[in-house]
C-alpha cells in the first residue's frame, strides 16, 4: 500500500468540515482527490461502479440514509440525481460534516440548476507541490511574505535540478512512483485523453484531432499573453471552435488564465490574461523536452520554469488565510511587465518574477521597482525567484529568493 502524501488542503478539508455540511473537492483528473477525501470520510461511495450508481439512481435520499457519516460520493456526476438528494438532506439537518463530493469534471457547469449554491462549499485540489512531495510543506509563501516573517534561504539546487522538478511535475502517480519512461508514456497517455476520453464528458460533438491541436497549440505557449487568433490559426480552426475548446479545457481544470491586474493609478495596461497549464509536467510531454533539449532552448526554458512556479503559486494560494487572487501585469508597449502578481484581500500586493538565473542582479527587479514606486502602501515586496543558492536583498522592499524558497 502506498504511503499516504499530505496534502495542502487537508487542514483547510477538516477546519472546514468542523463546520459545514457538505464540501466539493475539485480539480484535475489524477491529482489525488478521491484518495485525500476518502482520509475524511467514514463511508465512500463510488458512483462509478455501476452497481452502486443503481442503487444510488433508484432512489438518492433514502441510499444516503443509515451510513456513518461523512460520506463521500465519488464521481458524483455519474448520478448527477444525487446533488439533490445531498441538498435535501443538508436542509432537514445541516449538521457540519455530512457529505463529500469528487469529480473530475466540472460537472455542475452543465446542470441548468445547480442545488449545491449555499449547501456545497467547494475547495480546489491541484497536482503535487515539491513541498507535498518532500513532506514540507510550509505556510504558504505569500503569508509568509504578508506576515513579514524573514526567509533566509540556502539552496543546494541549481537550473537542471529545478529543470527535472518541472519535467516531472505533480500528479501524484506519476511524480512518485514512476521511472522516467513510464512517467513520459503515462504523461504521453494523459494528454490523449483529455482530447479523445475526457472531453467526452464535457465537450458535445468536438473533433479530436482539431482539438488536439488547439490543445497543443495552447500548451506550446504556455507562460505568454498570446492572442486568440495565433492560436486558432495555429489549430487551423475557426474563432468560434476555439473558444469552445477553451471552455472546455478550462472545464477539466487543465489550463488556467490569470487575469490582468489593473490599477487607477497606472494607465495603458494590456487587459488580455495569461495562459498555464495547469502542471508543467503536460507541457514537457507535449514538446517531448528532455533536461538537455530545455537547456539549450532558451524560450521552453522559460515557459517551463514559469509554469512550474505559477503551478506551486495556485496551489498555495487556494489555502491561504488572505483571500489571494493571482494576477499578471504588462503594459501595452511591453515597457514594463510583472510575471506575477498575488493580491491580497483586494489590496495588498506581492510582484514575483521568475528568472532562470543563479545570480539575479538589480536590473532583474527594475519591473517590481517600478511596479512599487506607483503602488505605493499597496506593495508589500517584490520577488526575485532564481536558480542560485541565496536570499538577499535587491532594493527597498525588494528581495530576491532561490526558486526553493517556496517549499523551505
Amino acid at each position: 500500500m502506498e504511503a499516504y502524501c499530505e496534502r495542502l488542503a487537508d487542514p483547510l478539508i477538516a477546519e472546514l468540515f468542523a463546520e459545514l455540511p457538505a464540501l466539493s473537492i475539485v480539480g484535475p483528473r489524477a491529482t489525488g482527490k478521491t484518495t485525500t477525501a476518502a482520509r475524511h470520510a467514514r463511508t465512500v461511495i463510488r458512483l462509478d461502479r455501476p452497481a452502486e450508481a443503481v442503487a444510488v439512481a433508484a432512489d438518492p435520499d433514502t441510499s444516503l440514509l443509515g451510513w456513518p457519516e461523512p460520506i463521500l460520493l465519488d464521481e458524483w456526476q455519474e448520478v448527477p440525481e444525487v446533488l439533490g438528494a445531498v441538498k435535501r438532506l443538508c436542509d432537514a439537518d445541516p449538521r457540519p460534516g455530512r457529505f463529500i463530493l469528487t469529480g473530475s469534471v466540472r460537472a455542475d457547469i452543465e446542470v441548468k440548476t445547480w442545488p449545491g449554491t449555499g449547501r456545497v462549499t467547494r475547495i480546489a485540489m491541484y497536482p503535487l507541490t515539491v513541498g507535498e512531495q518532500l513532506g514540507t510543506s510550509p505556510t504558504p509563501f505569500v503569508d509568509r511574505i504578508a506576515h513579514n516573517t524573514p526567509i533566509a534561504a540556502r539552496s543546494q539546487l541549481n537550473l537542471r535540478d529545478y529543470i527535472e522538478m518541472s519535467l516531472r511535475g505533480g500528479f501524484p502517480h506519476a511524480a512518485l512512483n514512476l521511472g522516467l519512461r513510464a512517467r513520459k508514456r503515462w504523461l504521453e497517455t494523459y494528454n490523449t485523453e483529455i482530447v479523445t476520453r475526457d472531453a467526452e464528458l464535457v465537450g458535445v460533438g468536438h473533433d479530436g484531432t482539431r482539438l488536439g491541436r488547439y490543445f497543443e497549440a495552447y500548451a506550446l505557449n504556455s507562460g505568454g499573453t498570446v492572442e486568440d487568433a495565433t492560436l486558432y490559426r495555429a489549430a487551423a480552426i475557426d474563432r468560434r471552435t476555439a473558444l469552445n475548446y477553451q471552455d472546455l479545457l478550462n472545464r477539466l481544470y487543465i489550463i488556467d488564465e490569470i487575469p490582468a491586474w489593473t490599477s487607477n493609478r497606472l494607465k495603458r495596461l494590456s487587459l488580455a490574461a495569461k495562459r498555464y497549464l495547469v502542471d508543467s509536467s503536460l507541457l514537457a510531454s507535449i514538446t517531448g523536452a528532455t533536461d538537455n533539449t530545455v537547456m539549450s532552448d532558451g524560450n521552453l526554458l522559460g515557459r517551463l520554469l514559469e509554469t512550474f512556479v505559477v503551478a506551486q503559486f495556485r496551489a498555495q494560494a487556494a489555502i491561504s488565510e488572505h483571500r489571494c487572487r493571482l494576477h499578471h501585469l504588462r503594459q501595452h508597449n511591453g515597457r514594463h511587465e510583472v510575471d506575477l502578481i498575488a493580491e491580497l484581500d483586494s489590496q495588498k500586493i506581492i510582484g514575483i518574477e521568475v528568472k532562470a538565473s543563479a545570480a539575479p542582479s538589480v536590473d532583474d527587479a527594475r519591473h517590481l521597482a517600478w511596479l512599487r514606486d506607483h503602488t505605493g502602501d499597496r506593495f508589500i515586496a517584490g520577488v526575485v525567484l532564481h536558480t542560485g543558492p541565496s536570499s538577499f536583498q535587491l532594493g527597498e522592499r525588494l528581495w530576491a529568493h532561490p526558486i526553493s524558497a517556496l517549499w523551505t
